[in-house]
């Protein structure tokens, strides 16, 4: 089932390796081993994509995807992961990880709001960064490891289902 549901999910990997922003890694994208689809390798993407979708930098598909390479995970899952922060989803996980890490420091909630602007960023990275960047590095982490451990739960339990299926029918067939 992980798989199969896997497969359907995943964007085509012709279509990774075209992506403009991933030519930077030229023929590191020919390696047949970005492209199977197997427990470790999607326990993995699913680690990698995780963690780098509650770094707060641009270009976050462009880090899972070099953080894919020498892993030797899939790269389209790990790529495709990294829009779990979307603009519609940001806002709550940020401030989340905001919380995070005021919790973990130990400081106060500090109100801000929004402004488009480089001195409203400049001085928001003294005031709330700090705890903003310590929490996205925490749940990040916890996220991925979970991750990695549900999907490789999920896939190991696919594959004894699976199993105790075909005994069955085997079963089934012998009585006949």
């Amino acid at each position: 089932m992980p798989r199969k549901f896997m497969q359907r999910i995943m964007p085509n990997h012709e279509a990774v390796k075209n992506s403009r922003s991933l030519k930077v890694f030229g023929k590191l994208l020919h390696d047949a081993n970005l492209w199977h689809l197997n427990r470790r390798s999607a326990a993995g993407a699913f680690a990698i994509g995780l963690f780098f979708a509650f770094i707060p930098v641009p270009f976050q598909m462009v880090l899972a995807a070099a953080a894919a390479i020498p892993f030797r995970v899939n790269l389209p899952l790990s790529v495709a992961l990294v829009w779990v922060s979307n603009p519609i989803t940001m806002p709550p996980l940020f401030y989340f990880c905001y919380k995070v890490g005021t919790w973990l420091i130990g400081a106060p909630s500090q109100p801000f709001y929004f402004e488009l602007s480089w001195q409203w960023l400049g001085d928001s990275i003294t005031s709330i960064g700090p705890a903003f960047l310590l929490g996205c590095l925490i749940v990040g982490t916890v996220v991925s490891i979970a991750g990695y451990f549900v999907v490789s739960l999920m896939w190991r339990q696919s594959v004894v289902n699976a199993w105790r299926a075909r005994t069955h029918r085997a079963r089934k067939n012998l009585k006949r």
